[in-house]
């Protein structure tokens, strides 16, 4: 199996976002920050040999670290066509870096997570803040909880009471919290610094049953 600070690296050479959509809230996942939630979702046996649904995957880069620690399956979804056709490349990439059969262990879909309908292990996901389309998180974690034994939500910190007493509301318990520090680099006009750093916490869900 791929080591942590190997997958950190792979995950941090990942094509991302060329032409970032603000309304979409199209910010990357830096690599680092992705491999210490992927980890320790692994270590609680919420990855390997699970079936894993990457909601809002970007350009993939849960849901390609996820196959890496040894998921059985993984669901991509994204409303963006460019987001995931540039997924497929960088599965391309990870198959060829590791030597790897991984895509037929991965289905791409385009278009809103309403449309999902399969039940999974674990869903891990990196939703939109609902800065730009109000409430665009809460569509997220509504979803997840209803399709997923297990959530793993990245969140604002600040917004961690919001989250724990939604969740509950819609039939999930937070059992785990893991403190990152993102680093957002400068895609967006209106950035004033190269990188901004930002306190999220990854929040694990489990449902209630």
């Amino acid at each position: 199996m791929i080591k942590k600070s190997k997958l950190a690296i792979m995950l941090s050479n990942f094509e991302t976002f060329k032409q970032p959509k603000a309304e979409l809230e199209q910010y990357a996942f830096d690599g680092q920050s992705a491999s210490e939630m992927l980890w320790d979702a692994h270590q609680l046996g919420d990855i390997e040999n699970k079936v894993v649904g990457d909601f809002g995957c970007g350009t993939g880069i849960l849901g390609i670290g996820a196959l890496l620690l040894g998921a059985k399956f993984v669901y991509f979804i994204d409303t963006s066509e460019a987001a995931v056709i540039a997924a497929k490349r960088n599965l391309k990439k990870a198959e060829e870096d590791q030597e790897l059969n991984l895509k037929d262990k991965a289905s791409f879909l385009i278009g809103d997570i309403s449309m999902f309908k399969k039940k999974v292990d674990t869903v891990l996901q990196n939703p939109p803040f609902g800065t730009q389309k109000e409430h665009a998180d809460r569509i997220f974690l509504e979803k997840a909880i209803e399709n997923a034994k297990i959530t793993y939500s990245v969140h604002k910190t600040s917004t961690s009471d919001f989250i724990r007493d939604f969740s509950k509301k819609n039939g999930g318990n937070i059992t785990h919290i893991f403190r990152l520090e993102i680093q957002l680099k400068q895609t967006m006009k209106w950035h004033k610094s190269n990188i901004r750093r930002v306190n999220v916490s990854a929040f694990r869900i489990e449902k209630i049953k």
